[in-house]
């Protein structure tokens, strides 16, 4: 086994990166050297995937290693605020420099999120309420903020890639003065970036790289589910475009996710110069994905792959170069993280719990399974997914059609199983296993249920109606 010796770490979290949308996952059109490079002289996990499919309750599992349900941060009204024990509390508390630097999602600058610092930090709006009207959903209001999604594309400058710059600025700034600072204890930066988050709108150069190019387009029937319908009514994005428009908002999403990997270079650059970079492991994740119009979504919010699949990566000190399938989740990093620096986490006891991906490079386990959750706006009910194998299982509460798909042979998810006859012993089994986990049906009344509690808090359903709305949090 490779030596696994203790290692400073930097995180890479980048903001609704679809995995397929990067080289080194087989995207003949996107242009992502760092990222390959990151990918080539470490570990590629092809099977990693987002607790939950939306920022607030995905970045509360990246940081607790636990599940949705577990940390109730159900939606994105209901963050996280140092309520559970977090990763950075753990190695803050065991004398590790622990520092966050861009997009964190939580709930504000009063709470104690484990960071000995916290710079150029994104919480949520609403002076950390967030986005209240997604609470709303039974019955589900009208969302007006869909149509700027298509107005704000192409190649230009926004205040995410504005924050982007100061992000890396920053990263560099820190790197320079610290990197090699810290001799008795290894050091974990946090580097978040918006990218490439919607607007889809980047930078002139890096849309240059797309001009001429031809994008590949996804699958773009809306399936025919009922309460997949229903979210599509309410995240209506995609009624707003013509073939036009879409074309020039995938080459923006593409120039965005260049514009991340050429970030992503000049901090990786930086490190290189301290002399700290072969006692440095660098991790690079995103809290979800992004659809751009498969299946006729934009945006995020559902269980297909393009929103849950995240691209995931680790090299440095032990991790040997390959690929590996194991299923894994963002829920992994906690525990990753921890071995990393050199702290024991808590043995987890059951397969889906969080556990250090470095366990799977040396162990692959391609029998486990994983979950995701999705309880928040533009859902009449909960949805959980569970990864198992080549099967993805997908249970729609109270009473609704499954979805079931065979990965391996329908890649594109464009044949769900969830109805077929010949197919009712495989829905039957992961339905068992998704049970072993999680009682979604249980877990789907208690979201509700705070949900409900939350809203009578906030001053009832016109009160949330009559409180700013917004497509992607504001800067500052």
């Amino acid at each position: 086994m490779p030596d696994q010796r203790p290692s400073n770490l930097i995180v890479f979290c980048s903001d609704e990166h679809a995995r397929r949308v990067t080289g080194c996952y087989g995207d003949p059109v996107v242009r992502t050297p760092t990222l390959d490079t990151i990918a080539r002289l470490g570990t590629r996990f092809t099977n990693a995937y987002t607790p939950s499919p939306i920022c607030v309750p995905a970045r509360a599992s990246l940081a607790t290693g636990l599940q949705v349900h577990e940390t109730r941060c159900w939606s994105s009204a209901e963050p996280y605020h140092g309520q559970h024990e977090s990763w950075m509390h753990k190695l803050r508390d065991a004398g590790h420099p622990v520092v966050s630097i861009g997009k964190l999602h939580f709930k504000g600058a009063g709470d104690d999120h484990g960071f000995d610092e916290e710079i150029e930090p994104m919480y949520l709006a609403n002076d950390g309420a967030g986005w209240v009207q997604g609470l709303l959903r039974d019955p589900m209001p009208v969302y007006d903020d869909t149509k700027a999604l298509s107005e704000d594309i192409g190649p230009g400058e926004t205040e995410y890639t504005e924050y982007d710059r100061r992000v890396t600025h920053e990263t560099v700034k820190w790197l320079k003065k610290y990197a090699t600072r810290f001799k008795s204890q290894p050091w974990c930066l946090f580097v978040s970036f918006i990218s490439p988050h919607y607007p889809l709108k980047c930078p002139e150069a890096f849309y240059q790289l797309y001009e001429y190019a031809q994008i590949p387009e996804p699958p773009a029937q809306l399936p025919e589910h009922d309460v997949l319908q229903q979210m599509a009514r309410f995240w209506n994005y995609d009624d707003h475009f013509d073939e036009g428009l879409r074309e020039i908002a995938r080459k923006g999403y593409y120039g965005l996710v260049s514009f991340l990997d050429d970030n992503i270079r000049q901090v990786m650059e930086a490190l290189e110069d301290t002399g700290a970079a072969h006692d440095t492991s660098v991790l690079y994740l995103s809290d979800h994905g992004e659809m751009l119009g498969s299946h006729g979504f934009w945006a995020k919010s559902v269980m297909y792959e393009d929103a849950v699949a995240v691209p995931l990566m680790m090299m440095g000190p032990g991790i040997a170069e390959g690929v590996n399938s194991t299923p894994v989740s963002l829920t992994d990093i906690s525990a990753t993280v921890q071995q990393t620096v050199g702290l024991k986490s808590k043995p987890a006891r059951e397969p889906w719990m969080s556990r250090p991906l470095q366990d799977f490079v040396s162990r692959p386990k391609p029998d486990r399974f994983i979950l995701s959750e999705y309880h928040d706006g533009g859902s009449p009910c909960g949805i959980t997914m569970l990864r198992y194998r080549e099967w993805k299982y997908v249970h729609y509460a109270n009473g609704n059609t499954p979805q079931l798909f065979n990965l391996i042979d329908d890649p594109q998810e464009l044949r769900d199983l969830g109805r077929s006859r010949h197919h009712e012993r495989q829905r039957d089994m992961l339905r068992t296993l998704m049970g072993h986990a999680i009682d979604p049906e249980s877990v789907n009344r208690d979201a509700f249920a705070d949900q409900r509690m939350l809203i009578e808090k906030l001053g009832g359903r016109d009160a949330l109606m009559a409180m700013k709305s917004f497509g992607h949090t504001p800067v500052g």
